[in-house]
């Protein structure tokens, strides 16, 4: 991989940095009557933020968790490829759903929609771009980063579980955070560029909420 170690301190810096963030996203919430998306988008952004100055004035620069400006674009590129395989790779999957007469595996990765129009096009921009984005930051450039000292099976594992718990599932097995988890994990290790998970996990939560929408 060619994104550099993350050290001890950084990831530290950056957990605290997530608490601290979503603690007083819940304050927030807990006493004032916003609404939750765009009190989390706001919450997203400043994590973002708080994890590039953190890598950037503390560790070994942006190139440490596979971003830099000349790959932006060979990422996106790659991260469409890869879109394509997985989107390809679920659809036959569901195919074989239904053939095994298994009633609407589409319920599999359905999420709940808000209500109305503004509701559902701030989860487009709230849960399809600005969350994925700042979730790839932390999850594969930092925490894949600082697991892959002891090996690509420990650093893909454990940071698709810590992905999977930091999401909140009420039951059943996460199909949906377990295989993306892994794919992004996957993806960020064969390309050594964060762009490349962003992207699939951005078009993979488009394409979720899509579905979601019309089914």
């Amino acid at each position: 991989m060619a994104a550099k170690t993350i050290e001890t301190k950084i990831l530290f810096l950056s957990l605290a940095a997530v608490l601290t963030t979503e603690v007083a996203a819940r304050l927030v919430l807990s006493k004032a009557a916003y609404s939750s998306l765009p009190v989390l988008g706001v919450a997203r952004v400043v994590e973002i933020i708080l994890f590039l100055l953190i890598v950037s004035s503390r560790g070994k620069g942006i190139s440490s968790i596979g971003l830099s400006r000349d790959r932006t674009v060979a990422g996106l590129k790659r991260g469409l490829i890869w879109s394509a395989v997985f989107g390809l790779c679920a659809f036959l999957g569901f195919v074989v759903l239904y053939a095994a007469h298994i009633k609407d595996p589409l319920r599999l990765i359905k999420t709940h929609l808000p209500p109305g129009t503004h509701g559902i096009v701030l989860l487009f921009v709230v849960g399809g771009l600005v969350s994925p984005i700042a979730e790839e930051v932390f999850f594969r450039g930092i925490l894949y980063g600082f697991l892959r000292r002891w090996g690509v099976l420990v650093a893909l594992v454990g940071s698709t579980v810590i992905f999977v718990l930091a999401h909140a599932i009420i039951s059943g097995i996460p199909l949906t955070q377990v295989a993306g988890g892994l794919v992004f994990a996957a993806a960020y290790e064969v390309e050594g560029n964060l762009m490349v998970p962003i992207t699939i996990h951005v078009l993979g939560n488009m394409a979720i909420f899509s579905l979601s929408l019309v089914s």
